[in-house]
């Protein structure tokens, strides 16, 4: 096994404690003799859930050597509360420790610059890989299989049961639902993401008509006490007349797929996906049943097909149930607020969509933007109506130039034609008026609002983190608020104005060389907000270092690196080698100052 630099992992240290710890407060020494992975993730952040799924074959399969340690280091202000922290650990079913590290100590003392990045730490207490991004779990499976065999040669492998202490189950008929619609009879189907299925619950919002789904996390379909779900969320009813056999379309999201329930009888069939995520470099359009999908997060009907908001790669994708396929719709799977024709516009985290009651515009909450977008039918364009861009977000009433959302998840289009935004993090329902152009607060005390239906003169909230359904009379005039405005809590880098040289840092894992048989086996593309801050070095290549030149007039801004790099076994016996695509994407605050750095380094694969 190949030597590796020998650097003592710092301490484990957060102001919110630990969870799923029975109480513990865990250190580095009560870890020793464990191979220890450090997933330093924020739940807001759809690559880390990625990644907390990627990682759970790894904890199952090496219970007794190996600890995950999730590092909740947040972005958004919520994310910073504890009580936000336990519900996400809750939620998203993390069945290993987790430092809640609001101040971003440990965060800052493993210098990490990305969310999700994974670290480990071998059974002597020293790091030996750092992998930002999601992708990885290949990589770490074989680096675990060599640490297991060195240090129990050693003796200083230790085996048996971790530090993991389940926590108490959530008790109620819904456990942090996520989105519903009102079915015709007047009941209401929502998405129960936390039982991984459906629920139909009578007009009064509480009581249980029937289940579909048996609760278990899984991809199968059947009849509705058979078929299984993984965290569905958005659902949409199907226009009368298609005759489709299916009623509603539900966007089963931790599954990567689209799925068809037919209210009759409840039963669940597949309608597009494989069960596998998209990564770069697979198909975007094809036969619905044979294109990866990634994280679809809600559905709607919008100019004849059912759109999809794609989370897990920053786009809308638009199901044709005429000819059975999917394709991109709209966005570029660069993250960011880029207006402009659908190709080209860039999206952050789409995860709500509403349709104007004229099917002219199609309203999306891009959460991680923490805006309201809206899609044009005539125009097939893309355009803002409240945010600014990955950093700014907060509280705040009033025009909509100046307006503040914090990561919203859902969208309903109301009578008079403006739209109610599921203000999820400000645990609060907020409305915007196309008319006036102003934001305006119906509600708070929300907690975590995730979506909503429109009931006659009232609105019906999901409140996901108080696991129901709320129901609220929508008031003639708005609840202002006093303004609150945040900005991310990462701190900017100190560059200095002119020359900057990014170079992206990429080493193949052990065992395998970048795959360069047909052609370049790496892309890099940057970009800028505001976008006048690149005089020079925007676009994209295959070279994974570039010159850039900042503009010296301004004091800060954001630069917006997307990295990919494939990489094959490097073993001639092996006939049909494995490749792997590794990608990750940055957004990286700046401040230009004097005595600035002048390169800017980025770790796309760690070294093993």
């Amino acid at each position: 096994m190949a030597s590796r630099a020998r650097v003592r992992a710092p301490e484990l240290v957060g102001a919110g404690g630990w969870l799923n710890t029975g109480g513990r407060q865990l250190t580095l020494a009560d870890l020793r003799g464990k191979i220890v992975v450090l997933d330093f993730w924020t739940f807001c952040c759809i690559n880390c859930l990625h990644v907390l799924d990627e990682l759970r074959e790894l904890e199952e399969k090496h219970r007794d050597t190996v600890v995950i340690v999730g590092v909740h280091s947040p972005k958004f202000v919520h994310e910073a509360d504890h009580q936000a922290v336990l519900d996400a650990v809750a939620r998203y079913e993390v069945e290993h420790p987790v430092l809640d590290d609001p101040q971003l100590v440990t965060w800052k003392q493993y210098a990490v610059r990305a969310w999700p990045t994974l670290v480990v730490v071998d059974p002597e207490g020293y790091v030996v890989a750092q992998h930002a991004g999601e992708g990885h779990a290949h990589a770490i499976e074989r680096l675990v299989g060599e640490l297991e065999a060195e240090h129990a040669a050693k003796g200083t492998l230790r085996r048996g049961d971790g530090p993991y202490v389940a926590p108490e189950p959530v008790a109620g008929a819904l456990k942090f639902p996520g989105k519903a619609v009102r079915l015709p009879g007047g009941t209401y189907l929502v998405a129960d993401s936390g039982h991984h299925g459906l629920v139909e619950l009578a007009e009064d919002g509480e009581s249980v008509l029937r289940r579909i789904g048996d609760g278990t996390r899984g991809l199968l379909d059947g009849p509705a006490d058979l078929a299984r779900f993984s965290e569905p969320q958005g659902l949409a009813l199907v226009p009368e007349g298609l005759g489709l056999g299916y009623d509603v379309v539900v966007a089963d999201t931790v599954n990567h797929a689209l799925r068809g329930v037919r209210l009759a009888d409840g039963a669940v069939t597949t309608l597009a996906g494989t069960g596998r995520q998209w990564w770069q470099g697979s198909p975007t359009e094809g036969p619905a049943l044979a294109v990866d999908l990634s994280s679809p997060w809600d559905v709607a009907w919008f100019d004849g097909r059912c759109w999809i908001a794609m989370a897990g790669v920053h786009q809308l994708w638009a199901f044709d149930p005429a000819t059975g396929t999917v394709a991109v719709a709209a966005g570029t799977t660069n993250e960011g607020l880029v207006d402009g024709p659908v190709a080209e516009a860039w999206f952050a985290q789409p995860s709500g969509l509403a349709v104007s009651a004229d099917g002219e515009r199609l309203w999306v909450a891009d959460s991680e933007t923490s805006a309201l977008r809206w899609v044009s039918r005539e125009t097939q364009s893309v355009h803002s109506a409240v945010g600014t861009g990955l950093f700014d977000f907060g509280h705040r009433d009033g025009a909509a130039g100046q307006a503040l959302l914090q990561h919203p998840l859902g969208v309903t289009v109301l009578p008079d034609g403006s739209v109610a935004v599921a203000d999820t993090y400000n645990h609060a329902l907020r409305r915007f008026d196309p008319a006036t152009g102003e934001v305006s607060t119906l509600a708070t005390d929300l907690r975590e609002p995730s979506g909503a239906v429109l009931v006659g003169e009232d609105i019906v909230v999901v409140e996901s983190a108080r696991h129901r359904l709320t129901r609220l009379r929508l008031p003639e005039e708005a609840v202002r608020v006093e303004s609150v405005a945040h900005r991310t809590q990462r701190a900017a880098t100190e560059v200095a104005p002119g020359a900057l040289r990014l170079d992206v840092v990429f080493t193949a894992p052990s065992g395998q060389k970048l795959d360069e048989r047909y052609g370049p086996s790496t892309r890099l593309l940057v970009s800028s907000t505001p976008p006048e801050l690149l005089v020079s070095g925007a676009g994209a290549d295959s070279a994974l270092s570039r010159e850039l030149v900042l503009n010296g007039a301004l004091t800060e801004g954001v630069l917006h690196v997307s990295a990919m790099a494939a990489s094959c076994d490097d073993d001639p016996a092996i006939e049909y080698p494995a490749c792997h695509v590794h990608q990750q994407d940055w957004g990286v605050p700046v401040k230009l100052v004097a005595g600035g750095a002048s390169r800017l380094p980025l770790v796309l694969a760690g070294m093993e």
